[in-house]
């Protein structure tokens, strides 16, 4: 797969989101991001703020000429969801443009390298951040350290 990394952009954020999520700032911020040119989006398929984007990502795929990449860490990586949430990532997995496998099993850094790899790929990354620990402030951290526009929801 050749990822044009001007043109691409990644998103990071919380698995669970908080009360002040602003569902309406993502979608502005997604939309903004298509207007200025951006047609391949990077998600890491995990629950929370990765699924909002990817449904988010969906809607505007019926108008505009953009490809959602599914970025999966490992090929078990629904293994604890739940019986809809399973059900919803494999509809998303099969809605998807592309996939993007980092690690045939679960390792202790696979999802951090599905992180760099987004990262890596795209010129800005999109993030949900409310804490300053875990794998999304590690993300916006690597980021910062790589250059890469950082827009941050609240």
């Amino acid at each position: 797969m050749i990822i044009d990394r001007i043109k691409t952009c990644a998103f990071t954020g919380h698995r669970v989101l908080s009360e002040d999520y602003n569902k309406a700032e993502l979608e502005k911020v997604i939309k903004g991001l298509i207007n200025g040119g951006f047609n391949t989006f990077l998600v890491g398929m995990a629950l929370g703020f990765d699924t909002e984007c990817f449904k988010l990502l969906e809607i505007y795929r019926k108008k505009y000429p953009i490809k959602i990449v599914a970025c999966i860490p490992c090929r078990t990586q629904a293994y604890k969801f739940s019986a809809r949430q399973k059900a919803e990532y494999e509809r998303m997995i099969l809605s998807a443009d592309e996939k993007v496998y980092i690690s045939e099993e679960y390792t202790s850094t696979c999802m951090f390298k599905r992180n760099m790899f987004m990262v890596d790929s795209a010129s800005v990354l999109v993030a949900y951040l409310n804490t300053n620990k875990g794998g999304t402030f590690q993300t916006v951290n690597y980021a910062n350290r790589k250059g890469i526009e950082i827009i941050f929801i609240k």
